[in-house]
């Protein structure tokens, strides 16, 4: 089973998927992330910062992707293994698609094509939702931002969630990011075992 967790920045992924870590413990799972190749994800993380080439830091998510299922989701998958990754292809469609407008003349269809027939589905996407302004103002001072922590940028990103959540709905579970992290660490851990236990 594959379960991928989604938000723009600031809306408590990397606080829920530590409290995963330790909550899941029992069942072993593979916890992983994206950008996450060893070899790309220096890349990736250059690409983002130089914000010089949006077709290019596109190419690169895209390739990091494609390295991370060769080397570790597959063949965690293959062994029966519930594999948990903190960002996968959907944020490419979020953030990509807004990074690309202007550059290309259709980001979600180079996107749907690109990733055709040989990325995995997940089963389950938790899409952590919370207002761009409230995720900023926790983001704060943690460094100088990445040129998508802007909150109009953050919006548009949004909203592509919001649409990737439309048109599959029976796959993505919302979640209200402004609950208390303690609140939405129970719901998302209940949600993850009841699922284990009904396959």
């Amino acid at each position: 089973m594959l379960i991928t967790l989604e938000g723009i920045d600031g809306s408590g992924k990397s606080t829920l998927y530590r409290g995963l870590e330790e909550r899941l413990a029992d069942i072993n799972p593979l916890f992983t992330r994206e950008p996450g190749s060893p070899y790309l994800g220096d890349a990736v993380r250059r690409a983002i910062a130089e914000n010089s080439d949006p077709l290019a830091e596109a190419a690169l998510f895209v390739a990091d992707h494609a390295v991370h299922l060769a080397t570790v989701v597959r063949p965690a998958l293959e062994e029966g293994r519930v594999v948990i990754s903190d960002r996968y292809s959907d944020s490419r469609f979020a953030y990509q698609q807004v990074s690309l407008a202007g550059h290309h003349p259709s980001p979600k269809s180079w996107l749907t094509a690109v990733h055709a027939r040989w990325s995995i589905v997940p089963d389950i996407t938790f899409l952590m939702l919370i207002s761009p302004k409230t995720a900023l103002e926790r983001v704060g001072d943690r460094g100088e931002r990445e040129h998508f922590e802007q909150e109009e940028f953050l919006e548009e990103v949004q909203k592509n969630y919001l649409d990737r959540m439309a048109e599959n709905p029976s796959r993505f579970i919302l979640v209200d990011a402004e609950l208390p992290p303690e609140t939405i660490l129970d719901f998302v851990e209940k949600s993850i075992r009841e699922r284990i236990n009904r396959q």
